[in-house]
C-alpha cells in the first residue's frame, strides 16, 4: 500500500535530495518522473506541489535506491 506525504515546506527539501542523491538535473529527474523541467523547478522552489501520481513515482524511485533513500522515504512518507 502506498503511503504518500502531504505537501508541506519539506516537499522542496525532498525534491532536491532526490535529484541530488540520484546525481540528477532537474531536466533529467523531469524526464524520469515524466513531468516538465518547468514542473520539477517549480516543485523545488515550493511554487508547486507534486500531483499524486508524482509522489507515487518518487516514492518509488526512493524505494529503488535501497539505502540511500530510506531516511526521505522516512521522513517524508512513512513518517
Amino acid at each position: 500500500m502506498t503511503t504518500t506525504t502531504m505537501f508541506n515546506q519539506d516537499t522542496p527539501a525532498l525534491i532536491r535530495a532526490l535529484r541530488q542523491r540520484l546525481g540528477l538535473s532537474q531536466e533529467k529527474l523531469a524526464a524520469t518522473l515524466g513531468v516538465s523541467f518547468q514542473t520539477v523547478n517549480r516543485w523545488e522552489r515550493g511554487h508547486a506541489k507534486p500531483s499524486q501520481l508524482a509522489l507515487n513515482a518518487i516514492e518509488q524511485l526512493l524505494k529503488e535506491m535501497g539505502g540511500k533513500g530510506t531516511d526521505l522515504l522516512e521522513k517524508h512518507f512513512y513518517g
